[in-house]
């Protein structure tokens, strides 16, 4: 157990005493948010802090949403194949019941990836941390294909130790991308998919890019048209 060094020369002792509901406060919790936009390293990072921990000598657990299958159904996988194992779970306030209370009591690390589809990620973050002393690792998007809040990451910095945004790199020209662009025409907010239906893209090529798709819809809505007025016309004997 490593507790932070101080310059105070007094002395401070911690009891191992418990609150009204006989929660245990040995250790204070802390809550580390890293968000961006799709393609920026956020999950290798969440890995990276989580491996750095489990070689501390912490007991790590790793969780993420059970709608992203893209890779693996039981791992945390990065898009360079990089894996963890985890719980793949369809919110964040079963994990503890399905876990065991005894194994989540010797948990000293709880990473979360693809935060952005939980939606009771704010109060999981609050009582892992706050009551159970948990550190929380969280990695997720910060905002959808059309720069809007993704989910509840956004309404965990207030709450956060430490709060990360990474940058991705634009696909059009190389500078640092911060929004996520849908090459698709789906409407849908949630709509998993990978390099076949995102990419990252700085602002310029975002506004740009939704534009050119725009327009590439409407040649290709008049090109359709002039195929069925062609198909339905009546052949000339």
């Amino acid at each position: 157990m490593s507790f932070c060094s101080s310059s105070l020369k007094n002395t401070v002792s911690v009891s191992n005493g418990s609150d009204q509901r006989g929660h245990n406060h040995l250790l204070s919790g802390e809550i580390h948010v890293i968000f961006g936009p799709m393609f920026a390293g956020k999950t290798t990072a969440l890995l990276r802090r989580v491996n750095s921990e489990s070689k501390l000598g912490r007991n790590v657990v790793m969780i993420k949403s059970n709608k992203d299958t893209r890779y693996a159904v039981d791992a945390v996988v990065t898009h360079d194949g990089t894996k963890f194992p985890c719980w793949s779970l369809p919110d964040l306030s079963s994990f503890k019941h399905r876990f065991g209370p005894n194994a989540y009591e010797k948990v000293d690390v709880i990473g979360i990836d693809e935060a952005q589809f939980f939606e009771d990620l704010y109060d999981f973050c609050c009582n892992a941390a706050d009551i159970d002393g948990k550190i929380v690792i969280v990695a997720g998007l910060d905002g959808d294909y059309l720069r809007r809040k993704f989910g509840s990451v956004l309404d965990i910095i207030p709450i956060a130790d430490t709060v990360t945004k990474l940058t991705a790199r634009c696909e059009l020209c190389g500078k640092c991308a911060f929004f996520t662009l849908r090459k698709t025409d789906e409407m849908q907010k949630e709509l998993i998919g990978g390099a076949n239906m995102y990419m990252p893209v700085c602002r310029q090529h975002y506004v740009n890019g939704k534009s050119i798709m725009v327009s590439v819809k409407k040649v290709l809505e008049s090109h359709q048209m002039q195929v069925e007025l062609v198909i339905e016309k009546p052949l000339v004997a």
